[in-house]
């Protein structure tokens, strides 16, 4: 009873959206339904026309999951590092140093995304003048042209934006390793590198499935930071991920109906990895 207030307010924040997007899903859904009030039920075939689409198979679909791949092992790769060398720092150290890197997490996506495009900028950009000032390039440079130069600067964007919260997270789960294990392990030959994987990552793997899971759920739907590059609005359409094909085909191309089908589809993907990974870790514990 005590859960009820706050069950409801999440049922309608959240779980009526999704019905509402799902319903829509169902439909073929634009500015005269908007105008009209109807509804125009056409069933499964906004689903056949994704599935059937070159642009799924080719562009989208590539460029969300092997991004994705590619930003959550970099950002757990990255922050659990950042997180060793702060647990070898004194507490004073510590704290000062995880305040600043905590400044990177709190940077609003979309202010982030614009210090990233300026670095990069064809005319004014840093790197390119850097590269220029050192002879590695003759002339500037568009990186955000071709697809995998794009994907990098993106990826650099979210690794950037992420790595803290892994950092931090991981850096509780480091402090509360107790000492004699590790101890032990060092007592019994064990260096830094096998104290690291026999003894404390064992010990972080709840917290490694949290942090995991959550950068997976992040970084599939991944939309400011790639939408408010240059040409990722949809005028470039080699670099459309899932998130932002469902809002050019549902404001751009006025397909709500469309739009949402690719919306459900990523939400399945995302629960379909969450349920695997979870059963996997719970399935480790059992053992």
């Amino acid at each position: 009873m005590l859960l009820t207030p706050a069950l409801l307010v999440l049922a309608v924040l959240l779980l009526w959206p999704l019905v509402r997007v799902a319903l829509f899903s169902l439909q073929d859904y634009g500015l005269k339904e908007i105008v009209s009030k109807e509804s125009n039920w056409i069933g499964l075939d906004n689903f056949v026309e994704i599935f059937t689409s070159e642009q799924l198979w080719q562009v989208v679909l590539p460029n969300t999951v092997v991004f994705a791949v590619l930003s959550v092992a970099c950002t757990v790769v990255f922050g659990t590092v950042v997180a060793v060398l702060l647990a070898s720092l004194g507490r004073v150290w510590r704290t000062v140093v995880s305040s600043a890197i905590m400044a990177a997490w709190a940077m609003p996506a979309v202010t982030g995304t614009y210090v990233w495009v300026w670095i990069f900028d064809a005319d004014r950009g840093v790197f390119n003048h850097v590269a220029q000032t050192l002879g590695l390039q003759d002339a500037p440079v568009n990186w955000f042209t071709e697809r995998w130069s794009f994907y990098a600067i993106v990826l650099l964007n979210v690794v950037h934006h992420g790595f803290p919260f892994v950092a931090v997270t991981v850096l509780a789960g480091l402090l509360s390793v107790p000492n004699e294990l590790l101890e032990a392990a060092e007592i019994d030959g064990a260096g830094p590198w096998r104290r690291f994987f026999s003894v404390i990552v064992p010990q972080l793997r709840q917290i490694f499935a949290v942090v995991i899971i959550l950068s997976t759920i992040w970084d599939f739907k991944v939309f400011a930071q790639v939408y408010l590059m240059p040409g990722g609005s949809g005028t470039n359409r080699e670099v459309l991920n899932l998130g932002v094909w469902s809002y050019t085909e549902s404001f751009g191309q006025n397909r709500y109906g469309f739009g949402a089908a690719i919306a459900v589809l990523l939400t399945l993907l995302l629960l379909a990895i969450t349920v695997v990974y979870v059963r996997t870790i719970l399935k480790e514990d059992e053992l």
